[in-house]
């Protein structure tokens, strides 16, 4: 009697040593090599097919090559796709109309990566505590959180208390002092004449998707306008639907002064973040005092256009809601002795693995040998987000495969 033989990875193998061998060595992937993806599903080089349950880290909640933004993309390749900011483009108007009218603000600045949408808002936050609330030069101070992640830049590692993200990128940024997440009372204590910023995640995703306990946001807007503090929303994996509201800020009814987002604004296509606020914040910018050669280019605006009309078009933000739920509600179901908790809002969730049981890496590998890929936080919590177009069939898809793995 023969048994069938094992799949060929001879792709996969090609690939790999290529990587190992001329990449950087930031990054620790599994081991799949994705070659074409369609709606909610990847296949690797070999012809595997998987099930998609990160979503590039939220960059991807309308899901791979949706056919709305596909076409915007090619219209505008077609015609222009930069002309930087020495000039206008026909797409940068009404992107900054319609991403001002989804966010309730009235001016936007556009830039690339989520972690130049951050420092945006820092310097923002900044130049408004100098000109408009008359802080001291170079005293100003920008309250963060314990557990936080912005990014990776030199100033963003310099507020994480993470060690690896410090390890060796010293000196570093001072004027970030650090207060526990979830800790109203104890941002109020931080707050001093020199503070012109608190800068918070709704849901905190590198940190384990830690949901702050309820009244938090709330409470901390509350402090900011008392002490005019700007409060600064990073939703740059938690906005554009993916907890299942259009803003996780929304689920307090909270408004930021400052918001930041990216990641999803992109479409799965570009990289475009964006930081919003009122006139007066905004308004503290002059000609030259900030920019970007490819922020605001046409072919960027064109996608998160068409990424916005998706979004609200095809209700994202509910079928999240209502998605997440069903897919809490059957993992609670299985009652598995492995897990310790289950969080999030919407379509970011975490499943925490107690530690006698292994690291989430661990079921993470064991989960792609079974079609569905995701990919551990915070070392203990396997992160669930797909793309929020997903079905019932591939959530049940996804819980087969976790009920094999965690029971």
């Amino acid at each position: 009697m023969t048994t069938a033989a094992a799949p060929s990875r001879a792709r996969t193998q090609e690939h790999l040593t290529l990587v190992d061998r001329f990449s950087a060595r930031n990054y620790a992937p599994l081991p799949v090599v994705v070659a074409h993806a369609e709606g909610c599903w990847v296949t690797d080089v070999d012809g595997k097919r998987y099930l998609d349950c990160l979503s590039a880290y939220s960059a991807l909640n309308f899901g791979h090559r949706h056919p709305a933004i596909m076409s915007a993309v090619a219209e505008q390749c077609g015609r222009l796709t930069l002309t930087s900011r020495a000039f206008q483009n026909d797409q940068f108007g009404p992107f900054c109309e319609e991403i001002c009218r989804l966010c309730g603000m009235d001016r936007v600045l556009p830039m690339n990566s989520g972690a130049e949408g951050v420092e945006t808002a820092l310097k923002t936050a900044r130049k408004w505590g100098y000109k408009v609330k008359g802080v001291a030069a170079d005293q100003a101070e920008i309250i963060c959180c314990t557990n936080n992640f912005h990014g990776r830049t030199i100033t963003v590692v310099s507020f994480s208390d993470d060690p690896q993200y410090r390890d060796g990128f010293g000196p570093f940024t001072p004027g970030f002092p650090l207060v526990p997440y979830g800790d109203a009372a104890a941002l109020e204590r931080a707050i001093t004449p020199n503070t012109v910023g608190f800068l918070v995640e709704p849901i905190q995703g590198e940190g384990g998707i830690v949901v702050p306990p309820a009244g938090y946001l709330r409470r901390c807007r509350e402090l900011c306008t008392k002490h005019r503090v700007l409060f600064i929303a990073d939703e740059i994996q938690t906005g554009l639907a993916r907890t299942g509201r259009m803003f996780a800020c929304e689920h307090e009814g909270v408004k930021p002064d400052l918001l930041i987002l990216g990641k999803a604004l992109g479409g799965g296509v570009m990289p475009v973040s964006a930081v919003l606020g009122s006139n007066e914040v905004m308004g503290v910018f002059n000609p030259g005092d900030h920019g970007s050669t490819f922020g605001g280019n046409p072919l960027s605006c064109a996608v998160a256009r068409a990424a916005m009309r998706t979004l609200t078009g095809e209700r994202l933000a509910e079928r999240a809601a209502a998605m997440g739920t069903y897919f809490v509600e059957k993992m609670r179901a299985l009652r598995s002795a492995k897990v310790r908790e289950i969080r999030g809002r919407g379509l970011l969730l975490g499943i925490e693995i107690g530690e006698e049981h292994g690291d989430a890496h661990h079921y993470c590998e064991l989960l792609a040998e079974r079609g569905v890929l995701c990919k551990e936080t915070a070392k203990q919590v396997l992160r669930i987000a797909p793309p929020l177009i997903i079905d019932k069939d591939d959530l049940d898809f996804a819980l087969e495969r976790l009920a094999e793995v965690l029971m």
